[in-house]
């Protein structure tokens, strides 16, 4: 009984060896996503952490909320360090259009202007975040400087992302 056993489970392992090695064989052959879709999530993913950053700036400058050192100095260099990705974001082959991205083709066809957007607000996020680390409060400088970058993100938003 112990010799059939033995083959039982050799002839067991056997086969789970095999599976195991035709999944990762087939998981290894599957195309993965494209690089259109890769930029688009990307893209995506930086403007949702962005706004989510941002979101809470606005809120304090309009005194809904309370201003909180530790937590203004946090979200705003992350706001900035985000904003250096913005560069590779938008690259030719992402210009895919709806429903997979809101990225209007003016992005591309005006794409001059729009780095020149994307360059204002990369200056006025770093600037923004400088502020911030400065400032002890929602002062007037901050609250400048929440609508400064704020109006860089409804400019692009008006000109180039669909509704």
């Amino acid at each position: 009984m112990s010799r059939h056993f033995n083959t039982a489970r050799a002839l067991v392992g056997g086969a789970l060896v095999a599976a195991c090695v035709a999944i990762n064989t087939a998981d290894a052959q599957a195309p993965g996503p494209s690089p259109a879709k890769i930029a688009v999530e990307n893209r995506k993913a930086e403007f949702t952490l962005i706004g989510n950053f941002f979101r809470w700036f606005g809120a304090v400058a309009r005194g809904n909320a309370p201003y909180d050192e530790a937590e203004a100095k946090k979200r705003a260099a992350r706001i900035a360090y985000l904003a250096e990705f913005l560069d590779e974001s938008f690259p030719e082959i992402s210009n895919v259009g709806e429903p997979d991205s809101k990225a209007k083709p003016e992005v591309w066809k005006e794409k001059a202007e729009f780095d020149k957007k994307l360059a204002k607000f990369k200056d006025d996020a770093r600037i923004f975040a400088e502020t911030v680390a400065k400032e002890k409060g929602a002062t007037e400088a901050f609250k400048t400087a929440v609508a400064n970058l704020g109006q860089d993100c409804k400019g692009c938003h008006d000109s180039y992302k669909a509704k």
